[in-house]
């Protein structure tokens, strides 16, 4: 088995958290671009990762604070894995990667950052997306800034 190394990630892990939970604050923002919400269902919304493995990678959340994926209405449920679909469409048109990663983190030993509200994140990944940065230097190279993937990938849904 060959190691993923994800060094980035420890910017996001050792920041301090706000109070609160930012799935729950977020899409009572008034402002969508600023919190890169780019889609509101009935019981789900689509929101960008501010610390993403790769461009694109976005986060599908329902509105409920709902810590496990089976404490989901069957209606929430099935709007979410709707959304999570819809989700792979968009990505596909906007960037064509070679393929993705959808997972759920439930529980801090699942590696949930966020642990009291369950999330599905679509990554999308190409061949050859990783590189030496992270492990020589500890940088992550991102090659699009968030407000251009949020542009990009607006209004798709």
């Amino acid at each position: 088995m060959k190691p993923i190394w994800a060094p980035w990630r420890m910017e996001y892990i050792e920041t301090e958290k706000p109070a609160g939970c930012v799935l729950c604050e977020k899409p009572k923002q008034d402002n969508d671009a600023a919190s890169y919400i780019l889609y509101r269902g009935g019981k789900n919304f689509v929101i960008m990762n501010t610390y993403p493995y790769n461009p694109g990678h976005l986060m599908i959340a329902p509105y409920r604070h709902v810590a496990n994926l089976e404490d989901l209405t069957t209606e929430e449920l099935h709007e979410h894995i709707e959304i999570v679909s819809r989700s792979i469409k968009v990505l596909r048109e906007a960037f064509n990667p070679g393929g993705f990663n959808v997972g759920i983190n439930m529980g801090k030993a699942a590696g949930a950052g966020i642990t009291d509200h369950v999330h599905t994140h679509v990554v999308p990944r190409w061949q050859g997306d990783t590189n030496f940065m992270p492990v020589f230097a500890d940088v992550r190279v991102i090659p699009q800034a968030l407000a251009e993937t949020y542009e990009q990938l607006r209004g798709k849904f």
